[in-house]
């Protein structure tokens, strides 16, 4: 599994209902509000041999209330 970090921007006034939309799916680990850019922190594993974009197309970009989303993949350091 690899750990990928998913910051996501809202329209205006839908924070929740993603955040909502989200849990219900069950593809998240952590799932925060933020401030600043963006509105939502998801932190998700993405099985081996899937690829991340993909993943993320199938199973978060089709919510309705996303505006933007900014992706940061993970490697082990140590």
């Amino acid at each position: 599994m690899r750990c990928v970090f998913v910051n996501i921007r809202c329209k205006p006034g839908t924070s929740y209902r993603v955040a909502e939309e989200i849990a219900l799916r069950e593809i998240h680990s952590e799932l925060y509000s933020t401030s600043g850019p963006f509105d939502l922190l998801l932190k998700l594993y993405v099985p081996e041999p899937e690829d991340v974009g993909h993943f993320i197309n199938e199973h978060l970009l089709d919510i309705e209330g996303i505006e933007r989303t900014e992706t940061t993949l993970t490697f082990k350091a140590f």
